[in-house]
Formats: structure tokens, sequence, C-alpha cells
């Protein structure tokens, strides 16, 4: 008799209750729901600074192209209905057309040398004071000067501001991102 009662007892203790097991799925429900929403701000700041750290360095490469081929180089934004886009090219200011898919096309022998796309189903949004920018090869300045702006649709934004010497700087309005100067 002892034994059969030692053995039920181990027998009740093995494993979890439904009760147990529902509380459990609910602290983990709770804890995932409170977690997902700074998950996807921590996905979309990373997608801005990416766009903004390739932006950067598109800008310089466009002013070192225009150095090394000692041909202007122009970069060019522009706005569509499948979102925005910016294309580096020879040629005049409206030679080239691109789209937020990331093609691009030009005319008038100018030549695409790198297209970017922000599609409207990317959490970015590009936009520029200046519809298109020349990379002079003699000078290696540019003209106008001007801001980009890469934005999330919550208003987070950083702003890639060049200069006429063509250099780049990234800085963030208000409320500014931690990690850049603000604007």
């Amino acid at each position: 008799m002892k034994q059969q009662a030692q053995a039920s007892r181990r027998h009740a203790q093995r494993g979890l209750s439904l009760v147990e097991s529902a509380i459990t799925l609910g602290i983990i429900a709770v804890t995932l729901g409170a977690a997902l929403p700074t998950f996807t701000q921590a996905r979309d700041r990373r997608h801005l600074e990416g766009a903004a750290a390739q932006l950067a360095t598109d800008l310089r490469h466009a002013r070192s192209l225009a150095v090394a081929r000692r041909a202007a180089v122009r970069l060019s934004v522009q706005q569509a209905a499948d979102g925005s886009c910016y294309v580096v090219h020879t040629g005049g200011a409206g030679d080239c057309q691109c789209t937020g898919a990331g093609t691009a096309s030009c005319s008038a022998g100018a030549q695409v040398l790198r297209v970017v796309g922000f599609d409207a189903g990317q959490p970015v949004r590009l936009a520029a004071n200046s519809r298109s920018m020349l990379f002079d090869p003699d000078r290696g300045t540019v003209s106008p000067t001007g801001t980009m702006r890469l934005q999330l649709q919550g208003g987070t934004a950083i702003h890639e501001v060049i200069n006429i010497m063509g250099r780049v700087r990234a800085c963030s309005p208000a409320p500014a991102l931690a990690g850049y100067p603000a604007c």
C-alpha cells in the first residue's frame, strides 16, 4: 500500500496543469505584445539609418566620379505615386527618370551610374529641397547645395546636408535621434 501511494504521488507531480500552461502562455503573450512595438520601432530606425548611410555614400561617390571621369555628374531626386528615388547620372538635369521600384531610364545620351528607390511600401520616405545637384569635375564642388530628408512615417528623420564643397554631414531635426547632432 505504501508503494502504491508513493507511485501515485510521483505520477501526480509530472508535467504542468492546464491552468499553469494557460498562465504561462498569457504571460508570454503580454511580454511579446509589449516588446513588439519596440522591435518594430528599432527595425524602422535601422532602415532609416541604413538609407541615410547609403545616401551619404552615394553623394560622396558622385563627387568622386565627377572628378575621376573629368565629366559632370548629377544626382537627381524624384517623387512619384509609387514612392521616391534618386539617380546618379551623367547628362542634363531632366535627362534621367527613376521610379520608387529602383529602376531608371535616361535619354539624350545620359548614362545611369546608380539608382536607389524607396517604394511606397517601405517605412522610409525621401524628399529634397533641390531636384538635381551638379558635381563639378574640375573643382569637386556641388551646385546647388541641398538637404535630402529621409523620414519615417512617425516623423523621425535624418537629413543629409551637402555643402558647396561637396562635403556631406548628417543631422536629425527635433526630436533629434541619439547619435546625430540636431539640425
